[in-house]
C-alpha cells in the first residue's frame, strides 16, 4: 500500500484513516510533505500506519514525547524521538542536487511594516481589555479568550476595516443587529474611504502595494497568502484601485471549475492576471503555480510547516525562475515577537516538531503582557 498525501490520515478516529488501516498488506509506504502540521500525534498516526505498534499506544506516545516536546520544548526528548523514527524516514530535500539538479534558488526575507495611528489605538484597546480580564478566567475559557484576542490582533495588524467588519459580522451572526440595525455591508462597500484612501489606513497594506508595484514593473507574477477570506477581498479591492490590476482570489468557497479556471489563467503568464491572492487553507496545498516567482505571506499562520507548504506552490519541480519569499511582520507588535520565538525553535522544526498556536494559550499573564504590549517601533514615523 502506498499513501500519497499521507497527512490525510493524521487523525486516527476519522473514517478515512480507519478505512486505510483496515487494508491488509505486508509492505506500506507513506508519502507526505508535512509529517507534522500542528502536533506530534500526527507523526504517530502516519508511523503507526507504516509500522503498527512501533511507537506504542497513542496515549503512551503523548506522555513520553508529545507533552515533553510540545509543551516543555525539551530538546533531549526531541532528539530521542528523531533517533527512533529516523531509520524509517527517507527525507527528500529540494536543496539536494541528487534529487533536483535544476531547481533555482529560493530566497526568504522579512518584510517589516509599521502600524498607522488608527491601528495602534485599536491594538492597545484590545490588549488592555485582555489583560484586564485574563486574571479572572482559567482553563478553557482563558485559552479561548487568548486565542480570540490573537485573532483580533492579527486583524488589526492587517487592516482596521478587517477587524471592524468582523465585529459587525459577529454581531449579525449572533442575532444582534449590526450598525443601524442592519446586516454589516460587504468589505468592498466599506464607507470609511472618504476619510483617507483604504490602503493608507494600514502600514502593512501600503508596504505590500509598494512591493507589488515593483513586481509588476519587472513583469513578474506573485502569490499573496492570507489566513482570512475577508482580508483577501480587501486586498483584491486595493490592488484594483491602487495598481489598476485585476487580482485573482481563491478561497474556500470557490467552486472547483472556477478554481481550475483561475489556476489556468494565472499559469498562462500573459500579463493579464499577474497577482493571485489565496486563502491559506484553500490554496496552501496541492496547487502548481510555478508562473509565480514572488510569494508574499501577508499574515502568518505561525506554523512553519503550513507556511512552507504554501511557498511550495511556486517553489517546486517545474519552476524555472528564482523564487523570492516575503514574510510580513508588523514591527513592535506580537507579530515580531512570535516571529522571533519561531526563529529560536528552528532546530525543533528541523526535528519534525510542529508549532501551532495552541502553546500561546498556556503563557502566563506576565508573558502575555510582554508578548502583546505595543512597542515604540510599531508606530509609523510622522512626516
Amino acid at each position: 500500500i502506498v499513501l500519497d498525501e499521507a497527512q490525510y490520515i493524521k487523525n486516527p478516529p476519522t473514517k478515512q484513516a480507519q478505512s486505510i488501516r483496515s487494508l491488509s498488506s505486508s509492505r506500506r509506504i507513506a508519502l507526505t510533505g508535512t509529517p507534522v502540521e500542528n502536533r506530534l500525534s500526527e507523526l504517530w498516526s502516519i508511523m503507526d500506519f507504516c509500522n503498527p505498534g512501533y511507537l506504542g499506544p497513542r496515549s503512551e506516545f503523548r506522555r513520553r514525547f508529545g507533552l515533553p516536546i510540545e509543551r516543555h520544548r525539551n530538546p533531549a526528548h526531541a532528539a530521542r524521538l528523531r533517533r527512533i523514527v529516523r531509520p524509517f524516514i527517507l527525507r527528500r530535500l529540494k536543496s539536494d542536487p541528487t534529487v533536483i539538479d535544476d531547481l533555482p534558488d529560493c530566497m526568504e526575507t522579512k518584510a517589516f511594516a509599521t502600524l498607522t495611528a488608527e491601528q495602534a489605538e485599536l491594538y492597545e484597546q484590545i490588549v488592555s481589555r485582555l489583560l484586564d480580564r485574563v486574571e479572572e478566567t482559567e482553563g478553557m475559557q482563558r485559552r479561548g479568550m487568548v486565542l480570540s484576542t490573537l485573532v483580533k490582533l492579527k486583524q488589526v495588524c492587517n487592516h482596521p476595516v478587517q477587524l471592524l467588519r468582523a465585529v459587525e459580522d459577529s454581531r449579525t451572526d449572533t442575532g444582534k443587529p449590526g450598525k443601524n440595525g442592519e446586516a454589516a455591508p460587504p468589505v468592498e462597500a466599506a464607507d470609511l474611504s472618504d476619510v483617507q484612501p483604504l490602503a493608507d489606513r494600514s502600514g502593512k497594506c501600503r508596504r505590500l502595494l509598494d512591493m507589488l508595484e515593483e513586481v509588476l514593473a519587472e513583469g513578474d507574477q506573485a502569490l499573496v497568502f492570507t489566513q482570512f477570506r475577508q482580508m483577501g477581498q480587501l486586498l483584491s479591492t486595493m490592488i484594483q484601485e491602487e495598481l489598476d490590476c485585476n487580482a485573482l482570489f481563491l478561497h474556500g468557497g470557490t467552486p472547483q471549475a472556477k478554481r481550475q479556471e483561475m489556476i489556468d489563467r494565472f499559469q498562462a503568464a500573459d500579463g493579464r492576471h499577474p497577482v493571485f491572492i489565496l486563502s491559506l487553507k484553500a490554496g496552501g496545498l496541492g496547487l502548481n503555480l510555478t508562473a509565480a516567482n514572488h510569494v508574499f505571506h501577508f499574515d502568518r499562520w505561525w506554523n512553519p510547516a503550513v507556511e512552507k507548504q504554501a511557498t511550495d506552490r511556486a517553489y517546486r519541480i517545474g519552476q524555472k525562475q528564482a523564487v523570492h519569499v516575503h514574510k510580513f511582520v508588523c514591527q513592535g507588535t506580537l507579530e515580531e515577537r512570535i516571529d522571533q520565538m519561531i526563529e529560536t525553535k528552528t532546530e525543533l522544526a528541523e526535528n519534525i516538531i510542529g508549532s501551532g498556536e495552541e502553546w500561546l494559550t498556556e503563557l502566563s499573564t506576565g508573558q502575555l503582557r510582554d508578548l502583546l504590549t505595543l512597542r515604540q517601533s510599531a508606530m509609523e514615523l510622522e512626516t
